[in-house]
Parts: structure tokens; sequence; C-alpha cells
């Protein structure tokens, strides 16, 4: 990959992962960053987050975070109308400091919107940073479609090998 090159991202949501909370969009966020300082030999050009609660904006909030452009890939005009208030609130924050913001489909709410953006993510990068335990759903179809097309770097094991250290962290904690 030269150095221009563009990344997308596609992830878990909080529902797969430690659930919805700030400590855990905190250690989402350190591990976007641990991803980007280890397993590139230098930062992307561009970001494109899907925007989606969990990964995606942990992503685009790593880039805010450290000065990389990131344009935001949102599947349908009101993306966030469904979430609680704090949630909708961070993404219209992060929607006001992207590069670009593109709309990839017209109307409200379907399921088949979310691929669609996953698609249009997948062929407008270089390379999908992804964090996917193996389970079916959204991140595996954008991965599977992915696959062949773009290098896919999936940092799931290092997220677990993370959470199994902090799980053990509070077991001793607790047991002092």
């Amino acid at each position: 990959m030269d150095r221009s090159y563009v990344l997308a991202g596609s992830g878990h949501r909080p529902d797969k992962l430690s659930g919805f909370s700030e400590e855990t969009n905190s250690r989402l966020i350190s591990l976007v960053r641990w991803s980007l300082e280890t397993c590139f030999t230098h930062q992307p050009a561009t970001i494109i987050s899907g925007m989606a609660l969990g990964w995606d904006q942990a992503l685009a909030q790593a880039a805010v975070d450290m000065k990389i452009p990131f344009d935001a890939a949102v599947p349908f005009v009101g993306q966030e109308s469904r979430w609680p208030a704090e949630s909708a609130k961070r993404y219209r924050s992060l929607l006001s400091q992207a590069r670009n913001v593109t709309v990839v489909c017209d109307g409200g709410y379907a399921a088949w919107k979310l691929q669609r953006r996953n698609i249009w993510m997948v062929d407008h990068c270089d390379a999908v940073l992804a964090l996917w335990n193996g389970s079916d759903g959204g991140t595996a179809n954008c991965v599977r479609y992915a696959d062949g097309k773009r290098p896919v770097i999936n940092v799931w094991n290092e997220w677990a090998r993370r959470e199994v250290e902090r799980l053990r962290g509070e077991m001793r904690k607790e047991s002092v």
C-alpha cells in the first residue's frame, strides 16, 4: 500500500462487545489507535467509517483524535433515529467533524441499505480494518464482500486478549 491509502472499517456493535458504556467506547478507540500504529507501516490518508455504534464510531473518533481525515458513509438519513439520545448526540458530533459525508441510499431504514453502505465503503478503500469475531451479521457480510477485493486486517484476537486481561484484573481486585 502506498502512503495515500484509504482505510475503511467494519466491526461489531456494542452488544457483541462489552456493552454500551463509555468504558467500552474508550477501549475500542484505544484498539483502533493500536491497530493504526501496529498493523500498518504508516497512517492512512483517509479513514472511512460507516458510523454505526461500536467499532465504526470508535474508528471515526480515533481518526479525529489522531488528526486523520475521515469520511462518513451513512447508509440512510436517520441512521441514529432509534438510538439513545447520548448515542445520537455523539453521532451528530462525529458527523460534523467528517471531511465528507456520503449518504449511500435514499429514504429511511431498510436492512439491505446497511450492506449497500458496506459495499460502498469497500469499493472506495484500499484496505479494511475489521473487528470481527467470526459470527454472522453485518460485519461478516462486509468482510465477505471485501475478501479477495481488498486486504482485510481483523483485530478481533487483540480485542479478545485485552478483554481477558481486563477481566482477570477485575477478578484480582475482587479477590483482594
